[in-house]
C-alpha cells in the first residue's frame, strides 16, 4: 500500500500484576492511599472548593515517596518504565534525565470524573491502577489532531485503532500506563458503588 505512517502518537502498556508479590504490594499501596483521604485535611478542603468527587492529594502533598516506603518502591518500579518508553520514544535526554516530578493519589467516588485536559511542562505523564471495581469508568485518549481537523468527517466505526478520535482503555489493578504529556486525556465516571483508586504522575526533563 502507498502509505506510511508519520507522527505516530506512542501509548505505554505494562503491568505490575506479574511480578512476585504484587498482591502484597498492591494492597499496602491501597491501604496507604486510603490512608491519605483519611488524613490530608488540606487535600479533602481542595477536593470539596473544587467540587472533585472523591479525593486527589494533586494539590496538597508532593513527597508521597518521603511519606511511605510503598510509593518510594512505586517510584522506583516507574522509573524503569519511564526509561523504556523515552527509549522507545528515542528521546535525546543529553546529559539531563527524566525525574520524577509529581506523583499524587486520586481515589475517584462513584459518578466521579476527570475532564479532559493535558499536563503542561512534563514530557511523559501516566497512572497506575490500584484498585478498578467493576463497571468503573476507564480512561479516554483523544486524538492530538482533533482540534486541527475543522470541517473533517468523522471516523466509521469500523476504523482501525490508530485512526479513531478516541481511544477508550479498561485498565485492570496493576496496569501502568505512560503517554507523551501533551496528549489529551479524560477519566471517565466512575460507574461502580466503591471508589477507584490509582495514582497518577508526571516526569520532567532535567
Amino acid at each position: 500500500m502507498p502509505f506510511r505512517d508519520l507522527f505516530v502518537t506512542r501509548l505505554y502498556e505494562a503491568s505490575l500484576a506479574a511480578e512476585p508479590g504484587f498482591g502484597a504490594f498492591n494492597a499496602e499501596l491501597d491501604q496507604a492511599c486510603r490512608m491519605l483521604a483519611n488524613e490530608d485535611e488540606a487535600g479533602r478542603a481542595w477536593c470539596a472548593r473544587e467540587g472533585y468527587r472523591g479525593y486527589t492529594s494533586y494539590a496538597s502533598l508532593d513527597d508521597l515517596p518521603k511519606r511511605a516506603t510503598v510509593f518510594d518502591v512505586l517510584k522506583r518500579k516507574l522509573d524503569r518504565h519511564a526509561a523504556a518508553f523515552a527509549d522507545a520514544l528515542a528521546l535525546d535526554l543529553g546529559r539531563r534525565r527524566l525525574r520524577l516530578e509529581g506523583l499524587w493519589v486520586n481515589l475517584l467516588a462513584p459518578g466521579g470524573g476527570h475532564s479532559g485536559h493535558i499536563h503542561t511542562l512534563s514530557v511523559i505523564s501516566g497512572t497506575v491502577y490500584v484498585t478498578m471495581p467493576k463497571s468503573v469508568g476507564g480512561l479516554r485518549l483523544e486524538d492530538p489532531r482533533l482540534p486541527l481537523m475543522m470541517a473533517a468527517p468523522p471516523r466509521r466505526t469500523d476504523a482501525d485503532e490508530s485512526q479513531r478520535s478516541f481511544v477508550y482503555l479498561a485498565p485492570a489493578a496493576g496496569t501502568v500506563l505512560m503517554w507523551e504529556s501533551w496528549l489529551r486525556h479524560e477519566a471517565l465516571p466512575n460507574g461502580a458503588r466503591t471508589p477507584r483508586i490509582s495514582i497518577s504522575f508526571n516526569y520532567g526533563w532535567r
